[in-house]
């Protein structure tokens, strides 16, 4: 047999007999036990006091608010203070039409002329507000849609002198959609005219600002092209 065969072979008996002897050994001790670990336990009890708490006092807002859902018409329970003096022109207007009606009837006139005289009396009603005046067109209005287009007439002039190019105007367009009033932004002069009064025909869609139809101004262009 080689030598580097016994070798291994002995190394291998040698770690073999170590271990054994190792295993036997622990076999055969004697020796206290261990300890085993002490469980989680709740050795010490508190006892707990359970101690009725005082409900706080109701919010004020709640006295004020019964007070306001009261009757108007109930009895006061207290005595208002600060009462000042009559002037005497308390309900000057309603008093002057009363004896206006008043005397109205006693001179023989009908119940009519009398509400018209107290009517008189009275102030007059506040003016009605300004028309909205029209408002550029931008990204956040719903653009109007064109649902009557009207083409211009080219003019016999303007065919005749080979004059053709795109007019530019600035048109006025009401809350329901028609053309109120048009102005020339680029012009050619032989074909500005027959551009206003085709744009004038036009009519759109309503244009709406927040939900609600609004005047708008925008910009339209009108082609002129022979063919």
């Amino acid at each position: 047999m080689p030598p580097r065969r016994v070798i291994t072979l002995m190394s291998v008996v040698g770690h073999a007999t170590a271990i054994i002897a190792i295993v036997v050994a622990q076999l055969f001790a004697v020796g206290p036990l261990p300890t085993p670990r002490h469980p989680l336990a709740f050795d010490d009890v508190t006892h707990v006091t359970v101690k009725d708490i005082d409900l706080p006092a109701p919010p004020r807002a709640a006295a004020s608010l019964s007070r306001a859902t009261a009757s108007p018409n109930a009895a006061p329970l207290t005595a208002p203070t600060g009462i000042t003096k009559e002037t005497g022109i308390e309900n000057l207007a309603v008093d002057s039409a009363r004896s206006e009606a008043v005397e109205i009837e006693g001179s023989g006139g009908s119940a009519i002329d009398a509400l018209a005289g107290a009517r008189r009396a009275l102030p007059p009603p506040p003016p009605p507000p300004p028309p909205q005046a029209p408002v550029r067109l931008h990204s956040g209005m719903q653009a109007p849609r064109k649902i009557v287009d009207v083409s211009p007439a080219y003019p016999t002039i303007a065919r005749t002198a080979h004059v053709e190019g795109v007019v530019i105007l600035e048109a006025v367009i009401d809350a329901a959609g028609g053309v109120e009033s048009v102005r020339v932004l680029r012009s050619i002069p032989l074909l500005d005219q027959a551009a206003v009064e085709a744009v004038r025909q036009w009519k759109f869609t309503p244009t709406l600002l927040n939900g609600e139809p609004v005047p708008i101004v925008m910009t339209v262009t009108v082609n002129f092209t022979l063919k």
